[in-house]
């Protein structure tokens, strides 16, 4: 299951420390996301990887200096709003996203174009199925998440239509249908051949927010 919470505007305060940390905090990510890459597509000398490894456990001494207590998702900013910064599909600090900038609007619309390189591979030349699954679920939760229908994904099923390529996407969902708690929506995988997977998933409103929605 997979928290979607509402994207609530962030308080001016929070908007600066949050640009300030971005700053800081997203090439670091970046760097750390092609090293991620490289360490699957590089083919230096073996010397090259050693010393490159020595290099990485350097900066692990620098960042173990302090540690968090909690993950980024847990800690709410001043204004109440979570960060979704360590999200493994549009984590701003997550090294393994790759990262998905998604565009929602009111209507329950979600779309984001976006990059799997080889760190996602599967099949020969291919993404993982259990990342297209990922990858669909997350816009799923912006779709009904931007329509004021927040909640957990109750179920979710996945077509898959052709493998996906490594390479550029988009990613497409939309509401289909809402019954009380339940909120259906539909998503759709585009690659230059066309659609390779399409996604059914049923979100439940959880009680806290139903009670915060009256």
């Amino acid at each position: 299951m997979n928290w979607h919470l509402p994207t609530d505007d962030l308080s001016a305060d929070d908007a600066r420390a949050a640009e300030r940390e971005a700053v800081t905090w997203r090439p670091l990510a970046d760097a750390a996301r092609e090293l991620v890459d490289l360490c699957v597509m590089s083919d230096v000398a073996q010397e090259e990887v050693r010393a490159a490894q020595a290099d990485v456990e350097a900066a692990l001494v620098r960042l173990r200096k302090v540690r968090r207590t909690q993950t980024l998702g847990q800690e709410h900013l001043t204004g109440g709003r979570r960060r979704p910064w360590g999200n493994p599909v549009i984590g701003l600090r997550n090294p393994i996203a790759p990262p998905l900038d998604v565009r929602t609007d009111p209507s329950g619309r979600a779309e984001s174009e976006f990059t799997c390189g080889a760190a996602y591979e599967g099949p020969p030349g291919l993404v993982h199925g259990g990342v297209v699954s990922l990858v669909l679920d997350q816009v799923l939760g912006h779709a009904v998440g931007a329509a004021g229908r927040p909640g957990m994904t109750g179920t979710l099923t996945i077509v898959y239509r052709q493998g996906t390529p490594l390479g550029d996407l988009r990613a497409e969902a939309w509401i289909d249908r809402e019954d009380g708690i339940k909120t259906w929506a539909k998503a759709r995988l585009v690659g230059p051949a066309g659609v390779t997977a399409e996604a059914e998933g049923v979100f439940i409103l959880p009680r806290a927010i139903r009670e915060r929605l009256g």
